[in-house]
């Protein structure tokens, strides 16, 4: 029988420890991973790598695996939509006016085509789909509404509401439940 390592400061690259929630199989230094990489996408390896505790190697690859699977699925530079002249946020529910296979998707493909609809979700209750929609200004928007949304394929009804003031957003997603009784 091999004698054990012995690692002295940190260790260069602790297996994974199945978590308690079925079927993540991270453990705690990939849920740090996920938290600082949340807070600041933009640390070198390095800075990663210092900040939970494994040496650059092993946590470079945490990360590679971390976005193969899909935990991660990509960066970017959270941009104030203010700033670049977007002052209006609107969310628009859309009736659709056939719920069938066929319907519903020719609908979706016009949804993932507009660049203005930031955000689309299917939701319960009333309507189809919610859309999160930005524009220069109410009249922008009032165009964009007219030529745009409802000449989309499957459309019933629009009800939009619009942003009054942000509260929060672009929030990291809660990572507690990962955390759990390590």
């Amino acid at each position: 029988m091999a004698p054990k390592k012995q690692y002295f400061g940190k260790n260069p690259d602790p297996a994974p420890v199945p978590s308690e929630e079925a079927g993540t199989g991270l453990d705690r230094y990939d849920v740090a991973i996920l938290a600082s990489l949340q807070r600041e996408a933009r640390l070198s390896n390095t800075e990663l790598a210092a900040r939970i505790g494994l040496s650059a190697a092993p946590t470079w690859r945490r990360v590679r695996r971390l976005e193969q699977q899909g935990y991660i699925s990509g960066y970017r530079a959270e941009i104030d939509r203010r700033k670049i002249g977007l002052g209006v946020l609107a969310f628009v529910r859309v009736d659709a006016e056939r719920n069938n296979a066929e319907a519903t998707r020719a609908l979706e493909d016009a949804i993932r085509a507009l660049p203005e609809v930031i955000a689309c979700h299917y939701i319960s209750g009333a309507g189809t789909f919610e859309l999160h929609v930005v524009a220069t200004d109410l009249d922008a928007f009032s165009r964009w509404s007219m030529q745009t949304l409802f000449k989309l394929p499957n459309v019933k009804d629009l009800h939009t509401s619009f942003s009054l003031g942000e509260v929060k957003a672009a929030a990291a997603l809660p990572l507690s439940h990962l955390a759990a009784g390590r």
